[in-house]
């Protein structure tokens, strides 16, 4: 648990693989599991060692993806939600979020798409100004299709543009000290606030499972379930030998 005299607080956020250890490593010094092979390593929350930066106290918070090898997005959201509000209930407020995602993805697909939107869920749109989205691993891609990816994502209402409108920054990680730093006094100049979850669960008084970031795994557990139900459908179909039986939107290309 985080000790009182911790003035600045960090959660790191993203999907598996994303950079997440890494980065806290770079700036911290510390030696978190980091992975290179396809399973997950970060599967509960990690803190780095407290650290000085600018003679203030601080620390990050490693968190899992919610696309873990090991675990189910509800079991995620539990480990996330727990420390969250524990921290919460000892009065302790994030000063800042950050958003990691890989500029060498050739596009942002389902698992970053997905690790967005929880989250956004987790952090309400209150607290938009304390949170930054880095984009990392800029060694792995040309100059300039990173520019075009980095535009691409601050300008289009799908990605990151709404989020940026309402007060988050989008700054880049060159995997050194320095850049890390930067990014991390991004925020020292705002307040540290309450997280919407965190309000929904210790203020509002709801259960984990009626918040909103609960809302969205069950919303993505239902268009599954009925992608899944659609498919059977098609495959039976095909068997029959019906040829009038029409593909959903989803399926079509």
């Amino acid at each position: 648990m985080l000790s009182a005299q911790l003035s600045f607080v960090y959660s790191v956020m993203g999907a598996t693989g994303s950079g997440k250890s890494t980065f806290i490593n770079t700036i911290s010094n510390s030696s978190l599991q980091t992975s290179a092979g396809l399973r997950s390593c970060t599967d509960s929350v990690h803190e780095s060692p407290p650290f000085q930066l600018d003679g203030r106290n601080v620390v990050l918070i490693d968190t899992p993806g919610f696309d873990d090898t090991s675990k189910s997005d509800t079991e995620i959201l539990e480990l996330i939600a727990q420390f969250l509000v524990t921290s919460y209930q000892d009065g302790r407020k994030l000063s800042g979020l950050i958003f990691i995602h890989r500029i060498s993805d050739v596009r942002m697909g389902g698992v970053s798409t997905k690790n967005f939107r929880m989250f956004r869920k987790l952090c309400g749109e209150s607290t938009l100004k304390n949170v930054i989205i880095v984009t990392n691993m800029w060694g792995n891609v040309e100059q300039e299709i990173g520019e075009a990816r980095e535009a691409e994502l601050a300008t289009q209402d799908e990605f990151f543009k709404p989020v940026l409108d309402k007060g988050a920054k989008m700054m880049r990680h060159l995997n050194t000290v320095d850049s890390a730093q930067v990014i991390v006094r991004q925020v020292f100049p705002y307040q540290a606030e309450a997280l919407q979850i965190q309000k929904e669960v210790v203020d509002e008084k709801k259960d984990l499972s009626q918040t909103a970031a609960a809302d969205e795994i069950d919303r993505e557990l239902k268009e599954i379930a009925e992608k899944q139900r659609l498919e059977r459908e098609r495959i039976q179909a095909e068997a029959e030998g019906k040829s009038d039986f029409s593909l959903p939107v989803w399926k079509r290309s």
